[in-house]
């Protein structure tokens, strides 16, 4: 997993913990939610772990159940073990249990790459990184949501759905002041976090508001 990538998620993480003005927040209060996030990222993927294996056993069971129910082995003898049965695998069920198990794995994955690269010394680029948009909203926040609400048209800014502010945030903060990483790249990725974190309509909103930023600031 790239650092950069690791470190955007890791400042949606920490958007998402601020409960007062971010002017409010020090170097310390960073640090200190910073490792809240990573708490808060830590338990998460323990809970999707615990969710999958659930998932795996109650599979397990199921496909055990349709082997012993299987007109090949109903008239074996009580102790005699099963023979193996064909299986279906275009069942949509089992497509489907299997399309979500591999999706809480990878989110899985994914924390815990985050957690590794935001404590390790030598990834310390990731935490770097994330602070420096924190401060750069800190810093711009006012400049940075006017951007936002002139360019949602027809949507009233305080009830846009927060991760989709935050997101947005985030790109603007990449785009207009860290400056360090290509348009495109940072348009990607606001994208990429809208499909994982917020709603279905969020990735083209996300997209939509960006462009008009780029077109309007000259950004190539």
């Amino acid at each position: 997993m790239q650092a950069r990538r690791a470190a955007r998620e890791l400042a949606f993480i920490l958007f998402s913990q601020f409960d007062k003005t971010i002017n409010d927040y020090s170097k310390e209060n960073l640090d200190e939610v910073i490792v809240k996030s990573v708490r808060i990222l830590l338990s998460n993927v323990s809970d999707e772990l615990k969710t999958s294996l659930g998932a795996l056993l109650d599979m397990k069971n199921r496909l055990e159940d349709y082997e012993a129910e299987h007109k090949i082995n109903l008239n074996r003898p009580m102790n005699a073990a099963n023979i193996p049965v064909p299986l279906n695998m275009t069942s949509a069920d089992m497509s489907q249990r299997v399309n979500e198990m591999i999706d809480v794995a990878e989110k899985a994955l994914l924390g815990l790459e985050i957690a590794e690269f935001t404590v390790l010394d030598s990834e310390q680029e990731v935490k770097r990184y994330a602070i420096d948009i924190v401060k750069a909203y800190k810093n711009n926040s006012k400049e940075i949501d006017s951007q936002i609400e002139k360019y949602a048209r027809g949507w009233d800014f305080d009830r846009l759905v927060k991760m989709d502010k935050d997101i947005l945030r985030i790109a603007l903060c990449e785009l207009l002041y860290t400056k360090e990483n290509p348009v495109k790249v940072v348009v990607d990725e606001a994208v990429e976090l809208s499909k994982k974190y917020s709603t279905e309509d969020s990735a083209s909103f996300v997209n939509g508001i960006l462009a008009k930023v780029i077109v309007e600031n000259g950004l190539k």
